[in-house]
């Protein structure tokens, strides 16, 4: 199994910019990618950005494109966020989790906040 610990969250103001780990451990095989979700109160999860390990091909939610872009480092076994422009509605707890080959997010790390002041 592998452990997803993200990190990088914090209070930035509106316009600023922060950038997202996420490490994983344990067995990194079975697993042809990484995913960024969010998630704010009373709202549903959202899909914000995922990255394949071969190659890097990204997909890009709507609300991450143009500001957002999603990279990876596969000698750490690290997955980033680099989040420009950030907005009051982008404040969320943010997950990263590990995409199985049949396409499910099937390991979750626990989140980390992200709060944009106006």
């Amino acid at each position: 199994q592998v452990q997803l610990v993200e990190s990088g969250g914090g209070l930035v103001q509106a316009g600023g910019s922060l950038r997202l780990s996420c490490a994983a451990s344990g067995r990194p095989f079975g697993y042809v990618g990484m995913g960024w979700f969010r998630q704010a109160p009373g709202k549903e999860r959202e899909f914000v950005a995922a990255i394949t390990w071969s190659g890097g091909t990204t997909v890009y939610g709507d609300s991450a494109k143009g500001r957002f872009t999603i990279s990876r480092d596969n000698a750490k076994n690290t997955v980033y966020l680099q989040m420009n422009s950030l907005k009051p509605e982008d404040t969320a707890v943010y997950y990263c989790a590990g995409r199985a080959l049949g396409g499910a997010f099937t390991s979750w790390g626990q989140g980390t906040q992200v709060t944009v002041s106006s």
